[in-house]
């Protein structure tokens, strides 16, 4: 079984948000940058999983420069054999989608995990493009996934409930929370981990068709207001002028 899954470098939720050279840029000054958790707590250790019960090989693939090389390496120490970086500077999730998929292309991965979205820009698009471009069935915000030879039997979460699935391979498919639990990398995990092979390939040319020209943060919060519970006519006009909310 062949298992392919995609990870990103996404900032430490305490980080500060803040951009520079005229909002256009992310302000990296001080933050810490960690693994997608979603790429790393779910798909990434649900593909170990399925690799330890039936055998093959799990490869991480991340489009990024080699400031990411850190971040791959802890999914080596994890459990992964061995990871692929495409050298570029990601850029729109269809960039992104693109080069993943020109890597698989031809190679026969059974499954193809990526997290159901990044805690960055949480756009959740990223894996169903990915399967666009191979021509292969997709799945997201799966929970829950069982394989019996090349048949896969998935949860994924809907709007007021589950839906279960079967698919056979190859597909891909997003995880959610709950497909796995959390995998701490031990030391013996940290060592080996050096010595796994980490390629790095050059990206395929590609016009991309979205361009951040800005970004800005959302209004500051207003102080609470507290009204009189027997004052309901200025309940309703503060939701009504204030709140925009009636």
């Amino acid at each position: 079984m062949k298992l392919l899954v995609c990870v990103s470098k996404t900032p430490e939720t305490t980080a500060k948000i803040a951009f520079t050279n005229n909002n256009s840029e992310f302000d990296t000054a001080g933050v810490q940058f960690i693994m997608n958790p979603y790429d790393e707590w779910y798909a990434l250790v649900r593909a170990i999983e399925l690799q330890e019960a039936n055998g093959g090989t799990v490869t991480l693939i991340n489009v990024g420069t080699a400031d990411n090389d850190t971040i791959i390496r802890k999914g080596l120490a994890i459990g992964a054999d061995d990871a692929v970086r495409v050298d570029a500077k990601p850029g729109s999730a269809l960039f992104v989608a693109k080069q993943i998929a020109e890597y698989a292309k031809g190679k026969d991965f059974d499954i193809i995990f990526a997290g159901k979205e990044t805690i960055d820009y949480n756009g959740a698009e990223v894996g169903a493009m990915i399967a666009e471009f191979l021509d292969l069935p997709f799945i997201s915000f799966a929970s829950h996934l069982e394989l019996s030879g090349n048949v896969a039997t998935v949860s994924r979460d809907i709007e007021g409930g589950t839906e279960v699935l079967e698919v056979a391979t190859p597909f891909v498919l997003s995880a959610s929370k709950d497909l796995a639990e959390q995998r701490i990398p031990n030391m013996r995990g940290i060592m080996m981990a050096k010595k796994k092979p980490l390629n790095v390939i050059p990206p395929v040319a590609f016009e991309d068709l979205a361009v951040i020209n800005s970004y800005e943060l959302p209004p500051a919060k207003t102080a609470v207001k507290l009204v009189n519970p027997e004052d309901m006519d200025e309940l309703i006009r503060l939701l009504h002028e204030e709140a925009k909310v009636i």
